[in-house]
């Protein structure tokens, strides 16, 4: 899905509207749309203006649109939400992006605690830095910072990737699955059993297709992984020959 920019096809107001008036008139644009033109155009671009820090806004947008949010959003701003392509430019609170399930979100500056909890699909991009368990309990998806991301980060992953441009703070990383930490920076600490390896020429390869796809500065090669031991024992023994049971 394109990103949420250029001109818009409509103009929405959190200040004049509910947030329940404002999900149902998003939900009808889309629904318009599905049914007035070829399924390969572009979803509607809907500009969402009185943007002031309101709590729970946005939350479970499940159609195909397009949203530029102007101004900042508070706690658990698009939550559960899918499909939609939104760009926000100002600042989240805590828990924004919360059980993402697809679709893009992308913030054009800094967020709260707990960003893309539990997220399971999708993109959630941050452009500036971020709280304490930053994607914790992530299942699925991709998770960005440009910036810095404070303690906790990582915890309880079982999947998805998790891009940390700068650096975080103590406990980085605990992944229960096949998550994994890219990190550019520096952690003040790993969590208990975490290594910082090098990167594969494949996870290099891959993580430069995410940066590019998350609008995300910086080259591949001056990120690091941060994985379990046991992970990068099996790795090591895998590049020697030797057979040792699975890491996990």
């Amino acid at each position: 899905m394109s990103s949420a920019s250029g001109l818009a096809d409509y103009t929405l107001s959190l200040a004049e509207l509910s947030d329940q008036q404002l999900r149902s008139r998003i939900a009808a644009i889309a629904l318009s749309h599905a049914g007035s033109g070829p399924t390969s155009a572009n979803p509607p671009l809907i500009r969402v203006e009185g943007a002031a820090g309101q709590d729970g806004a946005l939350m479970a947008i499940q159609s195909p649109v397009r949203l530029h949010v102007i101004g900042p959003l508070g706690d658990y701003a698009l939550s559960y939400c899918s499909r939609c392509d939104v760009r926000i430019d100002g600042n989240g609170g805590n828990g924004v992006g919360e059980c993402l399930g697809g679709g893009s979100i992308r913030f054009r500056g800094n967020v709260g605690h707990g960003a893309g909890v539990a997220m399971q699909a999708g993109t959630l991009a941050i452009y500036g830095s971020a709280g304490d368990r930053f994607g914790a309990a992530m299942r699925g998806g991709e998770l960005f910072a440009r910036g810095d991301v404070g303690t906790d980060a990582g915890v309880g992953m079982y999947d998805g990737v998790i891009v940390i441009g700068g650096n975080a703070g103590h406990g980085l990383g605990e992944p229960r699955g096949d998550g994994v930490v890219f990190l550019r920076g520096r952690a003040q600490s790993l969590a208990d059993g975490m290594v910082e390896v090098p990167l594969r020429k494949r996870d290099e390869l891959r993580l430069g297709v995410l940066l590019i796809n998350a609008s995300t500065r910086g080259m591949a090669k001056e990120f690091r992984r941060v994985i379990p031991e046991a992970r990068w024992q099996w790795e090591q023994a895998q590049m020697t020959g030797e057979t040792r049971p699975n890491w996990r």
